[in-house]
């Protein structure tokens, strides 16, 4: 397992190895901002990228927004906007999954950055047994975690807290250590739960912050070196 850390100048693509083809997020604590930095930075070295959903997330800013119904309809789009937002208009603004199947998407860019978890905004999640959906044709599955997690009771800081502590095999009112995140991010039933057969399999310990949160994510990844994890990617996205 290798462990990196990235700063705003660094190349988060890079750090990841994103590979042409079907990258999933799932977790919390930061994976619409992933999304978007990796969709920003490959765009800007001149790939075609789609971002899109097989849950909900709300419409991105400044980045064009459509539901092709046809493969052509897609790549003329793409022609006109390299970096382009594919879904459907679902309730409270958000956008849920486009008409078009992955696998079709995938054909039609380099890359298609797909959300497939949800979170409420929390940093850290358990799934329900629905989730998450992430597409068979998948090749890098990036599982997040917001380090302000750590210290909090898995019932304020947790998305699926009754799944969070039991995955941990504590009370909702417990605090979350650094074991915790480490355990449900490496659990077959945490965020290693739906990752297809053959997908790299990677971490984003998100909000790094201080110096404190960053010795806590290196402990955190020494905790994954028992889990099939290839890379943990620690860094502070967002903070300027």
């Amino acid at each position: 397992m290798q462990t990196f850390f990235c700063t705003n100048e660094s190349s988060i693509v890079t750090a990841f190895g994103i590979p042409r083809g079907i990258t999933a997020l799932v977790g919390g604590g930061g994976k619409t901002t992933l999304l978007l930095r990796l969709a920003h930075e490959l765009a800007q070295a001149g790939a075609r990228v789609i971002i899109t959903t097989t849950t909900h997330i709300f419409t991105p800013d400044g980045i064009g927004t459509h539901n092709p119904a046809t493969p052509e309809e897609a790549k003329a789009l793409l022609d006109r906007e390299p970096l382009i937002c594919f879904g459907t208009a679902s309730k409270e603004g958000k956008l849920s999954a486009p008409i078009l199947p992955m696998e079709t998407l995938a054909a039609c860019a380099d890359y298609v950055l797909i959300e497939a978890d949800g979170a409420k905004r929390l940093p850290l999640k358990a799934p329900a047994e629905h989730e998450p959906v992430i597409p068979n044709e998948s090749k890098l599955v990036i599982a997040v975690a917001g380090l302000d997690g750590i210290g909090r009771t898995i019932g304020d800081t947790a998305f699926r807290a009754d799944r969070y502590a039991a995955l941990c095999g504590k009370a909702q009112a417990d605090p979350v250590s650094v074991d915790d995140i480490a355990l449900v991010l490496g659990h077959a039933d945490g965020q290693r739960k739906n990752v297809p057969k053959g997908a790299r399999f990677a971490v984003l310990l998100n909000k790094a912050d201080d110096d404190a949160r960053k010795n806590a994510a290196l402990a955190i990844a020494t905790e994954l070196e028992r889990f099939d994890v290839e890379r943990v990617v620690i860094a502070a996205l967002g903070k300027q």
